[in-house]
């Protein structure tokens, strides 16, 4: 059976007095759950963050990672550098560094392959446009993304990631697919993933992110291949966010 997982990502939001505030309720309501908890936070406040989980039991991401070692890449930051500061986790091939950044299926391989090397746990990111899923191009897309990572990994790596659903469409819009649009996609995702790992599969958390809140979490985690949720803005309020962590704790 996969285990419950639920990632925050804060994306390009936070401040040192209210990530103090955010970060210790959560550690205060969540710890003793039953499930995973991840908070991806931006770079600058990845030592704050660290600092506020140190002793608990939920994890610390970041939203991204150079695809290459070290060397004169400006601006970059590197897996090691992620993972000295304390990262267990870091998200890869979000669509809005598709989108924005041109991130293509070469450069996420790039990335999870060095995420893996440094002891990190890849949240790798697959979805559609809202233009292909009209097109009814959704299980094609995902898929395509799928495969293009997992056609770079050993079997070793393929099992030592975290995937996370998210049609583009429905990230920050408030729109989201419904839960039963979501285990389409989630159940073609595991038939996938049983082609390549077998009865290994089971055990791959593949987590919904798009819109997700206190109010649609539990319906979508009652869904058999929705292991968790990527959660986005209601992440960044304490409470919204404890509510989705409770009901993926009670699936």
């Amino acid at each position: 059976m996969a285990r419950k997982l639920v990632a925050a990502n804060w994306k390009m939001n936070g401040s040192a007095e209210g990530n103090a505030a955010l970060t210790g309720r959560v550690v205060e309501a969540v710890s003793a759950l039953a499930c995973e908890v991840v908070l991806c936070v931006p770079y600058p406040y990845l030592l704050q963050v660290g600092g506020l989980l140190a002793g608990s039991r939920i994890g610390l991401g970041a939203q991204d990672l150079s695809e290459h070692d070290a060397g004169a890449y400006t601006g970059e930051v590197s897996a090691a550098m992620l993972t000295d500061v304390g990262c267990t986790h870091v998200v890869i091939g979000h669509s809005e560094r598709r989108k924005y950044h041109g991130e293509t299926d070469d450069v996420v391989l790039g990335k999870v392959r060095r995420a893996q090397a440094a002891g990190l746990v890849p949240i790798v990111c697959v979805g559609e446009s809202r233009e292909e899923r009209e097109a009814g191009e959704t299980e094609a897309v995902v898929l395509r993304q799928l495969e293009a990572v997992f056609a770079g990994l050993d079997d070793v790596g393929a099992r030592s990631l975290v995937l996370a659903y998210e049609p583009v469409w429905a990230i920050g819009t408030g729109l989201a697919a419904t839960p039963e649009m979501a285990q389409a996609v989630h159940a073609s995702i595991r038939t996938a993933l049983r082609s390549r790992l077998g009865d290994d599969a089971g055990a791959l958390a593949v987590l919904y992110g798009g819109s997700v809140n206190a109010d649609n979490a539990a319906s979508l985690f009652a869904m058999a291949d929705i292991d968790g949720a990527l959660v986005g803005g209601a992440s960044l309020d304490a409470e919204a966010f404890i509510s989705i962590c409770v009901a993926n704790s009670g699936r």
